[in-house]
């Protein structure tokens, strides 16, 4: 190990002993400083994100990976506008979210603490830089940030607006640090460091997710990918089913909320599915299908059992026609990823069965998969999204980044009174 990252880390740790000692005032007007540099540096910014889409692209990324990596002056604003909202969020700091007294006397109460330093691993999403930073440090942290090479310039950029931000707030630049060598020997060094880093939280793809996890000696959040589900019941809306499904799929096929499968009752498919359809090969979608579905309609390819599985991240949709209810719980039993899954029915009782079996952090009824976003579920920004069943479960906002602790408060009582006095 080269101990480049070390460094970084011991820097970062000394940092974050500075945030955890500001109050909410100070810390509030600092992202909201970090918003104002993003706005200002907006021209700096979108010249370095060309010159990473221009390297992307002449490598042959993805249109996944370019839509993620790629930067616009609304992107920018939408960025400032997360930092502005997470800055105004309630201090999630100190907070007593327990107390109870014992019968001795004695209060035993439960507050919120920060984690310390965190290390976000993340792949071609610029964007990340910016509110992985401000989440950390509302609630009290340093983050150590390793980004993908696609986005080094355009994360070098929005660092340098974030350092300045703190430097005009009189905090240590290293508490938002970036790892700016991006080998991945430096990833490696980084999640051995046992004694500095207190939670390493990757977001990208599968492969960097299950490389993380398994070379991995700090505590990981992870999700491996987003296998998200709409089912239509045979008591469903089909205006709502129809909606939901252009929506959940078409609006921004490759990220992880974005529907992958589609699955109808066989009550209503006969009804629900040609106009379904109709409606996706309209929009360019790739419809993969078994048998039931490629009777309705010549144009659907033949699905196998490992399209159901499959992460597309692409205008390409699975659907299969189900017996009922247990059947397309059967199905996101086995094909899931636990991530989002939706039900369509007008059914109170469907729908509660449906919420009750599903295990996914997310679970939406009549609405869209693409509400699993911290922003759109009231988090400001989100830090990623978590499918481990550790302190935190979905999307995390500024909360998921505090622990808690118990603070004791007595009066001299002590556990063995017997003992005193002999």
């Amino acid at each position: 190990m080269s101990g480049y990252v070390r460094e970084l880390a011991l820097a970062a740790r000394a940092a974050q002993a500075a945030i955890a000692a500001t109050d909410a005032g100070t810390r509030r007007a600092l992202i909201e400083g970090m918003a104002g540099q993003l706005l200002a540096g907006q021209d700096a910014l979108l010249a370095a994100n060309a010159q990473d889409l221009a390297r992307a692209s002449a490598a042959g990324a993805s249109k996944a990976t370019l839509d993620r990596l790629a930067l616009d002056a609304a992107r920018i604003q939408s960025m400032a506008d997360a930092l502005r909202e997470v800055a105004g969020q309630a201090d999630p700091l100190g907070g007593i979210t327990r107390s109870d007294v014992r019968p001795n006397g004695v209060r035993v109460e439960r507050q919120r603490i920060p984690l310390g330093l965190v290390a976000m691993i993340y792949e071609a999403r610029p964007n990340v830089t910016a509110e992985a930073a401000a989440l950390c440090l509302k609630a009290g942290n340093a983050v150590l940030l390793r980004g993908g090479s696609e986005a080094a310039a355009s994360n070098a950029t929005i660092a340098a607006c974030l350092h300045a931000a703190l430097r005009d707030a009189g905090l240590p630049e290293a508490a938002v640090s970036l790892v700016a060598d991006t080998a991945r020997e430096h990833v490696l060094e980084l999640l051995q460091l046992t004694d500095l880093v207190d939670l390493a939280i990757p977001r990208g793809g599968e492969s960097l997710i299950r490389f993380v996890a398994e070379h991995a000696r700090v505590p990981v959040i992870k999700h491996y990918k987003g296998v998200c589900h709409l089912y239509v019941d045979r008591a469903a809306d089909a205006g709502k089913a129809l909606a939901l499904l252009i929506d959940g799929k078409t609006s921004r096929p490759g990220v992880c909320n974005a529907l992958e499968t589609l699955l109808v009752h066989r009550d209503i498919a006969a009804v629900f599915l040609p106009q379904a359809l109709a409606a996706l090969h309209a929009r360019g979608v790739e419809v993969r299908g078994d048998a039931a579905t490629r009777a309705l309609d010549a144009d659907v390819l033949a699905a196998s059992e490992a399209d159901y599985a499959a992460e597309f991240l692409d205008l390409i949709l699975a659907v299969r026609v189900v017996d009922d209810l247990p059947a397309a719980l059967a199905h996101i039993a086995r094909h899931g990823s636990d991530h989002t899954e939706v039900i369509v029915t007008e059914d109170a009782a469907a729908a509660a069965a449906f919420v009750r079996a599903v295990r996914s952090s997310a679970v939406m009824v009549n609405a869209s998969s693409r509400f699993n976003d911290g922003g759109q579920l009231g988090l400001g920004a989100e830090i990623g999204i978590s499918t481990t069943r550790l302190h935190a479960y979905g999307p995390m906002g500024v909360e998921a980044l505090t622990i808690e602790r118990f603070v004791v408060r007595g009066q001299g009582q002590v556990r063995h009174p017997e003992l005193q006095g002999k």
